[in-house]
């Protein structure tokens, strides 16, 4: 089995900080997500102008 590697760097991970090699590439993607480097997309609701069906 091929050892998994740390998204930040490629080398390989350690347990204690897995899935990242280190507290320093673990750091820096948190700031990534802290900056809005990374963000999850929203999905928006489509609106069609009907009455909800669970108020009749």
């Amino acid at each position: 089995m091929i050892p998994p590697k740390c998204p930040i760097c490629g080398k390989p991970t350690e347990a204690g900080y897995r899935p990242f090699c280190s507290k320093r590439c673990a750091d820096v993607d948190l700031q990534r997500w802290f900056s809005g480097r990374y963000a999850v997309p929203a999905v928006e609701a489509e609106e069609d102008g009907g009455e909800d069906p669970s108020d009749a």
